[in-house]
């Protein structure tokens, strides 16, 4: 639904058109009475009326439904039950966007499925939730509308989206009624809080573990440890933290990973040769950043881009993270990606090495000498920015940003540093390819157009070559 806006630009009042949430009142009446009104998005409502009623107990399965008939044009739902409906009801508004309502039940209707000696990989909670955000299209759009998802080691099941988070719970649950599809054993994923009530939902589907990309409650965290519910909070990137059950979610290392190392990703320059942003210059089909975040997500258990303006890569999926020492150069995008690390060492990389090389840098990151830097030299030098940093550099780099010094060399005096010489590359990348980085208009234009073998030579070598 587009809407027609003014947006203030800049000093500047332009009118133009923006994707707004649609939300529509439906007013539900079941066995001739008046039960609630539910506030939703308008698609589906069949999955959402039948799984509200699930996941308030009053059917369990498509045989409990005589009728269910959906009225669009005047926002009734009229449901006839095989069951009677009991007399009183004790209603409860729920927490959250919307307001939900879900009935008192006794705590006898709430005890979970035997299903708790399921266990998942962490590597299947990622890829649920990764599959969750390719297929929200709705939330980028727009925003404002969430999202959850149920599925298992074979991938993602059923997903739904709603402007309430407990209803995206209820369509889920409707559409497996009708499909007929058993939930107990699945996980669920989901883009909101994770409350009681969702808890208590999730419960009555059988579901063993539970994913969120921000926070549960500390009701839902007790809710979960009795049940034998696996609860994930923060599931962001390639990170996430468990509140209860961890035994029941497996962190096996991926052999092709390199131990013990984050991959940062400096993406906050300036970039006043240039005069745009480099690490969103296209290049083969992709930007920059792309490239580099691609052989880094191959290498490493988490990858972080260091940059202030994280709203420029947020179809990237990793943690973005803020330079702590704001406006001091590239010493203190390495300080800030040293700190927010989780492990102890670092590989380091500009966001303008498109041609960043896997065996380059596992030859790097694979040197024995436990040294605070290894630092890669050749020919041309050495390369600090793209390089192995440990997090005994911390306190030297602040020392020096305190001192005004921003040259990345600075704090080397005060650490151990270990040059690797180039003998330990040069067969997979005699060029140098890997270490070359686009600083100018002219070099980037070379680059698009030159030959594979003088792409990123400068000037000077091409005249020589030539």
């Amino acid at each position: 639904m587009k809407q027609k806006i003014q947006r203030f630009v800049k000093g500047k009042m332009c009118q133009t058109e923006r994707s707004v949430v649609q939300e529509v009142p439906l007013r539900l009446t079941v066995n001739g009475r008046e039960l609630t009104t539910l506030v939703a998005s308008p698609h589906q409502l069949n999955f959402l009326v039948a799984g509200f009623l699930r996941n308030q107990g009053f059917v369990d399965t498509i045989d409990d439904f005589l009728s269910l008939g959906i009225c669009d044009d005047f926002g009734v739902a009229y449901v006839n039950l095989v069951k009677e409906v009991p007399a009183q009801l004790l209603p409860t508004l729920t927490s959250g966007c919307g307001t939900g309502i879900s009935f008192n039940l006794a705590d006898t209707e709430l005890r979970p499925m035997q299903q708790q000696d399921v266990c998942y990989h962490a590597a299947a909670v990622f890829a649920l939730m990764q599959e969750l955000n390719r297929r929200t299209e709705q939330y980028r759009s727009h925003g404002g509308i969430h999202s959850a998802a149920v599925g298992d080691d074979s991938g993602l099941l059923l997903h739904a989206e709603d402007l309430g988070r407990h209803n995206t719970f209820d369509r889920i649950a409707g559409e497996a009624l009708f499909r007929d599809l058993d939930l107990a054993g699945k996980m669920l994923v989901t883009s909101g809080r994770v409350s009681t009530e969702m808890v208590a939902k999730a419960i009555r589907l059988g579901i063993v573990l539970i994913a969120s990309r921000t926070s549960p409650t500390n009701m839902a965290i007790e809710m979960c440890e009795a049940a034998g519910i696996s609860l994930i909070g923060y599931l962001r990137g390639e990170s996430f933290e468990l509140f209860s059950h961890p035994e029941c979610v497996i962190v096996t290392p991926d052999p092709c990973k390199i131990p013990g190392v984050t991959g940062v990703i400096l993406a906050g320059g300036a970039s006043l040769r240039m005069q745009s942003d480099k690490s969103l210059l296209p290049l083969q089909g992709a930007r920059f950043i792309d490239h580099v975040h691609g052989v880094l997500n191959e290498l490493f258990d988490e990858v972080l881009i260091v940059t202030n303006s994280p709203e420029n890569y947020t179809d990237i999926d990793c943690r973005k993270v803020p330079d702590i020492h704001v406006g001091k150069g590239v010493l203190a995008g390495i300080h800030s990606g040293l700190w927010h690390a989780n492990h102890d060492k670092a590989f380091i990389v500009g966001c303008d090495m498109p041609f960043i090389n896997t065996q380059v840098v596992r030859s790097i990151c694979t040197e024995a000498d436990p040294a605070d830097v290894v630092l890669p030299v050749h020919a041309g030098g050495f390369e600090p920015l793209h390089a192995l940093y440990r997090k005994n550099c911390i306190n030297a780099i602040v020392e020096q940003l305190d001192a005004g010094q921003r040259r990345i060399v600075s704090f080397f005096p005060q650490v151990h540093v270990r040059n690797l010489a180039d003998e330990s590359w040069q067969d997979v990348d005699p060029q140098g390819l890997s270490f070359r980085n686009i600083n100018t208009p002219e070099e980037y234009f070379r680059l698009r157009g030159g030959p594979p073998d003088l792409r990123l030579a400068t000037k000077e070598q091409q005249e020589r070559q030539a």
